[in-house]
């Protein structure tokens, strides 16, 4: 622990040292957009996996809608993050810049999100036919009995910019990601109020009509006038109920080429998350699910006081790539935390093989009190210890 410590110092001291030349090593450019003017480019990327964000951040023009579209908060994490995992198949992160969505306005997405209505429909909400470019499939049943569930539930998009030879930086192509419902909540009037009902939609059905939503959005997105021209990548995202645990995970995605509205073939995404323990990550994966139980058993000989570990797993295909752990647990003194600390780090470097990465929550009702990180093929995990 003594070891760890002195390279947390020496990190801060590091970190601070740098911070002026690091800001000055940044990098200016110019916008090739109406009215945007000089941007920059931080020089550093703190990772691979990551895109450097033009300067200054400008929020999604549709951000406003996630948070009411998206049923909980791990599958807004996973829709935005692994949104981006799948644009690095299309955009190369050392050399497209990211920036949130700015082509597809708020109004527009509110729009594309409604169902298609009949004449009679657009006539009683006393809309235009030009508004009737719903993606979601006309309900033409009684109130209360939607003759089709509501299948497309967000859509988002991220930008990505190139820089030429003169420093200047344009759109280079974008990625558009479809939250896909696979399960329908629809509300109903009762003599008591209001009532919420639920509609689980086959897979199957969920991804046919995302497939078909999808070849409408491109036609769609090919009418406007910066994205006319440009690359695309579209993703199709399965989110999870909103009682889940775990996140939903993308399902396929497609690309359509530079000045066309023609989907290529859709590619499939081998990704799933599973909650530990579970009788679906028994079935599935029964060899990590023994791992995580022998070391959920150790946990509990150790300390009386916990209230369960859970753990968050994330596969591509058949392979354990990350695992998060949260312990709740109630201590009654810091060197207590301490002690219980250090005795689930050695768990975690004990039970769990080298090639995938597991982080640790240790909290309390106080909040956050240690947080350990083993990365995958490295031999020392980072401990921190919350003040």
């Amino acid at each position: 622990m003594r070891k760890l410590s002195l390279l947390a110092l020496s990190l801060v001291f590091l970190l601070s040292a740098c911070a002026p030349t690091f800001q000055k090593q940044n990098e200016e450019v110019q916008t090739k957009e109406k009215d945007k003017g000089k941007a920059i480019i931080p020089k550093y990327n703190i990772s691979d996996k990551y895109y450097r964000t033009i300067l200054p951040f400008e929020p999604g023009q549709a951000r406003g809608l996630v948070v009411n579209n998206i049923n909980t908060r791990y599958d807004l994490n996973e829709f935005e993050m692994g949104l981006m995992r799948i644009a690095q198949n299309s955009f190369d992160t050392d050399k497209y810049y990211f920036r949130e969505g700015q082509e597809i306005k708020e109004k527009t997405v509110r729009q594309l999100l409604n169902r298609q209505y009949t004449e009679e429909q657009l006539k009683a909400k006393s809309l235009k036919a030009a508004d009737n470019i719903g993606l979601n499939p006309v309900d033409t049943g009684p109130p209360g009995e939607p003759s089709s569930p509501i299948y497309l539930a967000h859509i988002l998009e991220h930008d990505y910019l190139t820089k030429d030879d003169k420093g200047n930086v344009s759109l280079g192509g974008i990625t558009i990601g479809l939250a896909l419902n696979s399960t329908y909540y629809y509300k109903v009037q009762v003599d008591s109020g209001t009532v919420e009902k639920e509609q689980h939609i086959d897979f199957a059905d969920m991804e046919r009509e995302g497939k078909k939503i999808a070849e409408e959005m491109i036609k769609r997105i090919r009418t406007m006038k910066n994205v006319s021209d440009v690359p695309i990548t579209i993703a199709l995202f399965a989110q999870q109920s909103k009682s889940s645990v775990v996140p939903g995970n993308f399902i396929a995605y497609t690309t359509v080429d530079k000045g066309s509205s023609s989907l290529n073939s859709w590619e499939k995404v081998d990704e799933k998350y599973y909650l530990f323990p579970s009788s679906d990550a028994q079935e599935a994966h029964r060899d990590d699910t023994i791992a995580f139980l022998n070391f959920k058993q150790d946990v509990e000989e150790y300390f009386p006081n916990f209230n369960g570990v859970i753990g968050r797993a994330f596969y591509v295909g058949d392979q354990l790539q990350n695992l998060d752990i949260t312990i709740p647990i109630q201590f009654y003194g810091k060197t207590e935390g301490i002690g219980f600390t250090q005795y689930v780090t050695g768990l975690v470097m004990e039970h769990f093989p080298e090639y995938i990465s597991v982080s640790v929550n240790v909290t309390s009702v106080d909040g956050p009190e240690a947080l350990i990180v083993r990365k995958a093929n490295e031999n020392e995990p980072l401990v921190y210890i919350y003040q």
